[in-house]
C-alpha cells in the first residue's frame, strides 16, 4: 500500500497548525511559502479531502484537519522515538545480547558474568542459551547467539567464519572424597599407577570434556581403558555429589567446585608430571560488525579475568 502522504507534509501540517499562518510555518521549517502551500495542496489532493479553512486570511483546521492532525502527531513522535532508539543502541543505551556458553561455562562461570554485566549495563537485555560447543558455534554462524564463550574444540568446518580468542586456561583437577585413603596422606601426590587403584566417577563416553580428558591421560602414557569407572552420570553436579559421599573419584573443572573446596567437602589430588587444561575460548561471527552490547559484554569477560588473577 502506498501512504497517501510523507512524514514532510506531516510536518508541514503540524506547523501550519500550530502557528496558525502559511508564513510563520514557513519560517519555522526553513521552507518558501509557495513550496509549503504547495505541499498542504498536495496531500488534501492526495487525501481527496479539505484539512485546512482559508477564509479571511485566517488559517482553521476542518474536522477532518484536526483527526488527521492527531494521528499525524502520533506518526511524528513515534518517528523521533524510533530515531532515538536506534541513536540508543548503537552508543549502547538500550539493546538486546544473546550470550552463548558450552555446559561447564554455562553452569559455573557465566553466572558470575552476567551478574557483573548486569550490574554495569542494566539497560541491556540479555538472553543465555547454554548447550554444547558445536551446537553453540554454529548459532554463533546463524546469528542466533551475538557472543559466546566454550570450552570444546570449535568444530573445523565452523572456524573459517568465527573470530576465535583465547580467554583463559581452565584446569581439570582430580577430586576424591575426603575418606579416601589419599586424602589423609599429607601429601596429596600421586603417580600414574594409582590411578588404576580408584574407583572414578565419570561423564558419559560421548561427553566432549570426558574425550578431552582421556586423550591427555593417553598421551601421557595413561590406559583410560584400564580405569574402573563405577559410574557414569550426565551432569557435574551429579558427579561432585556422588564423590562427596565416597562413591568414587572424578575430573572435574576447576571452576566447578569452588564451593566443594571451600566448605570441605572434597579433596584434590594432583598427579606427578601431569596437569590436564584446557582453553576456554570467546567466539564471534566474521561476518557482522560488533554491536555496542557486544563489546560491552567483551570488555566485562576480561575485568572478570583481570579481577580474579
Amino acid at each position: 500500500m502506498i501512504l497517501p502522504f510523507t512524514l514532510q507534509q506531516l510536518r508541514i501540517l503540524k506547523a501550519v497548525a500550530s502557528e496558525k499562518s502559511f508564513t510563520k510555518a514557513s519560517e519555522t521549517l526553513f521552507l518558501s511559502q509557495p513550496s509549503l502551500s504547495k505541499q498542504i495542496q498536495i496531500l488534501e489532493n492526495r487525501l481527496g479531502i479539505l484539512l485546512l479553512n482559508r477564509e479571511n486570511n485566517t488559517i482553521s483546521l476542518t474536522e477532518s484537519g484536526k483527526v488527521f492532525l492527531q494521528y499525524s502527531e502520533r506518526i511524528l513522535a513515534l518517528c523521533e522515538e524510533s530515531c532515538r532508539a536506534l541513536n540508543d543502541v548503537k552508543n549502547g543505551d538500550r539493546g538486546n545480547l544473546t550470550v552463548g556458553a558450552s555446559q561447564t561455562i554455562g553452569t559455573y562461570l557465566m553466572p558470575r558474568v552476567l551478574a557483573l554485566f548486569a550490574q554495569h549495563y542494566p539497560q541491556i537485555n540479555i538472553k543465555v542459551q547454554v548447550d554444547s560447543t558445536r551446537i553453540i558455534a554454529k548459532n554463533v554462524v546463524n546469528r542466533e547467539i551475538d557472543i559466546a564463550l566454550v570450552g570444546g574444540d570449535v568444530p573445523e568446518e565452523l572456524k573459517k567464519n568465527l573470530q576465535i580468542e583465547n580467554f583463559v586456561e581452565d584446569e581439570l583437577i582430580l577430586i576424591i572424597p575426603k575418606s579416601h585413603p589419599f586424602a589423609l596422606k599429607k601429601q596429596k601426590k600421586i603417580n600414574k599407577d594409582d590411578l588404576y587403584h580408584l574407583n572414578f566417577i565419570t561423564l558419559n563416553s560421548t561427553s566432549t570434556i570426558r574425550k578431552f580428558i582421556d586423550n591427555i591421560l593417553i598421551q601421557n602414557d595413561i590406559e583410560t581403558k584400564q580405569f574402573n569407572i563405577v559410574m557414569q552420570l550426565n551432569s557435574i553436579e551429579g558427579i561432585k555429589t556422588a564423590v562427596s559421599l565416597g562413591l568414587g573419584a572424578a575430573f572435574v573443572s576447576s571452576s566447578a567446585i569452588e564451593k566443594e573446596i571451600e566448605l570441605k567437602r572434597v579433596e584434590i589430588l594432583t598427579i606427578e608430571n601431569i596437569k590436564i587444561t584446557r582453553t576456554l575460548s570467546i567466539i564471534t561471527s566474521k561476518e557482522i560488525d560488533r554491536s555496542k552490547a557486544v563489546e560491552f559484554f567483551h570488555n566485562e569477560l576480561w575485568i572478570l579475568k583481570n579481577l580474579e588473577n
